[in-house]
């Protein structure tokens, strides 16, 4: 291969850095509540837009944004009394748009990152350290917020319980509703008093509707040639050519708050002799990068099977269903982007 690889790169992010990126990723700094078209056919999307902003409203109508004037002021409550607000709905009807709009609109100090990025930060600086940094902003806004772990569970359960009664304000993004996260993968009942406790926190917004990634549009391009994806991708300035076993078991040795890192200033990614992930943990890591892939609008060729084969028909039917569904819907839009070029 005379194309760059993925593999062949080894990013590395201080715990500062991580404080200093937590903002929304290069697809949505452009999004505004004004750009979010509502599906006429679904009037729960253009109430979304109206109680996002509302929400957004009023934590730039709330008190200062020192932790001083939080200490005196943070435990005023607005609305319906809860500084959560939390947007559940299927993938692709707009959800991170309408998060990241929130972001935009609310002066600072604020910050944004995915569900992943926030635990990693904890992990990074410490619970304490992480309480103490949060807590002086007026909005932590969390995309694809889900609990896949007890320890998960323990550790955002009481992060949000600290950061709230400090006064900040939790946008949240998910394809589960919040007393129901974690079902199908761990004992989930053994917890039900901390995730009720913490679900207790957010209003819930419901965001209805197909996936607009694909609405009227052709499905994704079949896999091509192993030679024709050399081809494209030597052809292509700044894209990067991977095994996709190299790569899988690259990412196994990469934690998952890094493939974000390892994916900057890439063109396009191209995916030679693609299959079906052999077990979960590879599944839940490639989920992870076609999330960063998808941030990042970075496009996607593949030979081999075709992408939505990464997922087995048995893992489709667990509990990290919607994580696979998610993932099939960017990887499909992001395939489909190369192919009109």
């Amino acid at each position: 291969m005379n194309s760059p690889r993925l593999v062949g790169r080894h990013p590395e992010i201080t715990p500062d850095e991580l404080v200093e990126a937590m903002t929304p990723p290069p697809r949505f700094d452009a999004v505004r509540f004004d750009t979010y078209l509502p599906n006429p056919e679904e009037p729960s999307q253009a109430q979304a837009v109206r109680d996002c902003s509302a929400f957004t409203e009023r934590i730039n109508a709330d008190g200062g944004s020192g932790s001083w004037l939080r200490g005196v002021f943070g435990r005023k409550k607005s609305g319906d009394g809860k500084r959560g607000l939390y947007l559940d709905g299927g993938f692709g009807v707009g959800k991170t748009h309408l998060l990241a709009s929130m972001w935009h609109a609310t002066n600072g100090p604020k910050s944004y990152g995915t569900f992943v990025e926030v635990t990693n930060l904890v992990g990074a600086l410490g619970f304490a350290e992480t309480v103490q940094r949060l807590s002086e902003q007026r909005l932590l806004a969390i995309d694809e917020f889900e609990l896949d772990d007890p320890g998960d569970t323990m550790l955002v359960t009481q992060l949000i319980a600290k950061l709230t009664d400090a006064g900040v304000h939790i946008a949240a993004t998910s394809n589960t509703l919040p007393d129901k996260l974690g079902e199908g993968r761990f004992a989930a009942a053994d917890f039900l008093r901390e995730i009720h406790a913490m679900s207790a926190r957010f209003s819930v917004v419901r965001v209805d509707g197909p996936d607009y990634r694909h609405r009227g549009l052709p499905d994704a391009p079949p896999p091509m040639a192993d030679d024709e994806l050399t081809r494209l991708a030597e052809a292509t300035d700044g894209a990067t050519l991977d095994d996709f076993d190299e790569l899988c078991e690259f990412l196994a040795g990469l934690h998952a708050s890094k493939y974000g890192r390892l994916v900057d200033g890439i063109s396009a990614v191209h995916l030679s002799g693609v299959h079906a992930a052999p077990d979960q943990d590879v599944a839940l890591r490639l989920v992870a990068l076609a999330d960063r892939l998808y941030d990042r609008a970075i496009p996607v060729r593949a030979s081999g099977e075709p992408l939505a084969a990464m997922f087995t028909d048995e893992m489709l039917g667990g509990g990290y269903r919607k994580k696979y569904l998610r993932a099939i819907s960017r990887l499909t839009a992001l395939s489909r982007d190369l192919a009109k070029s």
